[in-house]
């Protein structure tokens, strides 16, 4: 039981950590509206982890081999609703700039209710098959599937969604900060600006 905790809590570790461009929407989204939003779009992230390493948990293999096939399509589409996404950020932010400083008001459209946000993130990840494939491969690595009790594969599910949700969570509070040091106007335009560029360049990056 030990072991499993274990490895579930390295695989999703392993899983979460590097950043990319859903991490770095994440914290971007966190600084424009709120912690509660964050929380919701992180626990969004992490949701969609463990439910692909309860597939891969239960399916094995299976469940990569099925989805090898759209893999390339699906990473299309992943890619595209972030650089729709990246590209919406950076409009609205200079739009809202010009806005405030024409009519001395800022006039943003209402931010993301956290259900909205955290199924927004459940389905950008869920877009990312990759993640099951990285799953299945530690699950056969370590033969998990085969040799593993339902209650050791329950416990590398729940220790995987963990430590994805606790990075996730991480993210979130540090764009909460980045929120609260760009309070002014310039700042919160030039943070919308940053992070959509780096949205946009790692949406590029994963059609490489």
């Amino acid at each position: 039981m030990t072991a499993a905790l274990v490895a579930g809590l390295l695989a999703g570790y392993g899983i979460a950590v590097p950043v990319g461009a859903v991490a770095t929407y994440l914290v971007s989204l966190t600084a424009r509206t709120s912690l509660r939003t964050g929380v919701c779009a992180a626990l969004g992230v992490a949701t969609a982890d463990g439910l692909y390493a309860l597939v891969a948990t239960v399916g094995g293999s299976a469940p990569a081999a099925a989805l090898r096939p759209v893999l390339v399509p699906l990473r299309w589409a992943s890619a595209l609703v972030l650089a729709v996404l990246a590209i919406r950020g950076a409009v609205i932010a200079v739009r809202d700039h010009r806005r405030h400083r024409l009519a001395g008001r800022s006039q943003t459209p209402p931010p993301p209710s956290p259900a909205r946000a955290y199924l927004a993130l459940l389905g950008i990840t869920l877009l990312n098959p990759t993640t099951v494939i990285y799953f299945a491969a530690l699950v056969l690595g370590t033969r998990a599937a085969d040799a593993a009790s339902p209650s050791e594969q329950g416990v590398f599910v729940l220790a995987a969604f963990v430590a994805s949700a606790s990075w996730q969570l991480l993210l979130a509070c540090g764009g909460t900060l980045l929120g609260r040091l760009m309070t002014g106007r310039q700042g919160r335009l030039v943070t919308a600006l940053v992070s959509s560029g780096v949205i946009l360049l790692l949406a590029v990056r994963m059609l490489l």
